[in-house]
């Protein structure tokens, strides 16, 4: 009777290590990487996290989105919160796909730069938070 009593223990266990080896996981979904939804996805995490958070590096700014470029360059600007028609202090576009980003201005060189560009990154390879 052992044999019986073991062949009915071996034979589910057997089925279930088929059963979870035949099963694929699914990769997690992958950014869009075209410059549109790159630029989409910045502007909502540059809007969260520096100036809806009142983050007080970006207080004294507010973020002007222009991500309807017909030139096919969306680009987010963030300029002085008092006078935004002033020249922009950051520029952040991204052309083609996969999108190629640009971050320039007069922030990039202040001490909030690295912070910039490694938000901006992250962003655009879909990373969330701040």
């Amino acid at each position: 009777m052992r044999p019986l009593l073991s062949a009915k223990l071996v034979l589910p266990l057997v089925a279930i290590a088929a059963l979870a080896a035949c099963q694929t996981k699914t990769p997690a979904p992958k950014a869009n990487g075209a410059a549109l939804p790159t630029m989409e996805r910045i502007a909502l995490g540059a809007n969260a996290c520096w100036f809806k958070s009142g983050d007080p590096a970006f207080k004294a700014y507010r973020l002007a989105p222009e991500l309807n470029s017909f030139s096919g360059r969306p680009r987010i600007l963030v300029v002085h919160r008092n006078s935004p028609e002033s020249r922009p202090l950051l520029v952040v576009h991204a052309e083609g796909n996969p999108a190629k980003l640009e971050a320039f201005g007069p922030l990039m060189s202040e001490a909030v730069s690295a912070r910039i560009a490694t938000d901006v990154k992250r962003w655009a390879a879909g990373g969330k938070g701040c």
